[in-house]
């Protein structure tokens, strides 16, 4: 079999695209391989890139009004793959890399190719290929364990007390996340902590995923701010580059201690819990 140039091209990045984001979830965010030379690729600004509308609020002093929380920053999601070994003995960090790796690979390959599907489907595609491609017997009341799990998460130790001092400042608190709204309230519900939210943000009302711009905006526009007004909380360095990329003063829940992501750009603060969020949030 011959292929040409554009052939290999493409192959070649979405092999790289998906052991990136593999590494981002699974190994915290470690450096990412060398992507592979893009000679499609024209001088100037991303056709779908976002941009702010002509009345926006000209940038001004940061005064933090926001608090964005990407999910996982809040809600720990270790005990999905515990279940995944429990129920495929000897198989669970397997299904659990390549459970994972799939599944940011078709957020980020549905949104380049504008072939849309939600989150909770995606990941119900990604488990299924994970499970055939392990040779795995998935079987319904399997699929339905592990898909459930994802609504019932608990958050991480430190996540309910932040929130609380961060509620008692006045500030304003919402999820920006790649889930559905279905999913962050039903995580949010068995938490015992959506009191304190404002806002459920799923990139699912732009039909895209982070990290696009038009995902990223959602922020702004659902409580009329400025991009200095509000704080990023990221979970993976991927999205932390991305929030900045986008404006966001951001804060790295960087829990694992990884090293940055090498994509010209840097996160504002970092700490290994939000109790770290705190100081950065009043400066």
């Amino acid at each position: 079999m011959t292929f040409n140039r554009k052939t290999l091209h493409r192959r070649d990045f979405v092999r790289y695209l998906g052991a990136w984001l593999g590494t981002a979830w699974l190994q915290g965010c470690a450096t990412p391989p060398r992507p592979p030379a893009c000679p499609e690729t024209a001088a100037g600004a991303a056709p779908n890139a976002w941009t702010a509308p002509a009345d926006a609020p000209a940038p001004g002093p940061r005064h933090t009004q926001v608090v964005l929380f990407d999910a996982f920053a809040v809600f720990d999601p270790r005990p999905v793959f515990r279940l995944a070994g429990e129920l495929f003995p000897g198989s669970g960090p397997a299904l659990a890399e390549e459970w994972r790796t799939r599944q940011f690979e078709y957020t980020w390959l549905r949104t380049a190719s504008q072939r849309y599907k939600d989150f909770w489907a995606v990941t119900e595609d990604a488990l299924r290929f994970a499970c055939s491609k392990l040779a795995l017997d998935l079987t319904d009341p399997k699929r339905e364990r592990l898909m459930g799990a994802y609504l019932e998460l608990r958050p991480w130790p430190d996540a309910p007390g932040a929130l609380a001092a961060l509620r008692d400042q006045g500030l304003r608190l919402a999820f920006l996340s790649n889930m559905t709204e279905p999913m962050l309230r039903s995580n949010a519900r068995a938490s015992g902590i959506e009191r304190w939210f404002d806002e459920m943000l799923s990139t699912d009302r732009r039909a895209t995923y982070k990290p696009h711009p038009q995902a990223y905006a959602l922020g702004m526009e659902a409580f009329g701010v400025r991009r200095e007004e509000a704080v990023f909380v990221a979970f993976a360095g991927w999205d932390a580059a991305g929030a900045k990329w986008f404006g966001y003063p951001t804060f790295w829940n960087n829990r694992l201690r990884m090293q940055q992501e090498r994509l010209d750009v840097e996160v504002d603060a970092q700490g290994p819990t939000l109790d770290a969020l705190l100081p950065f949030v009043r400066a």
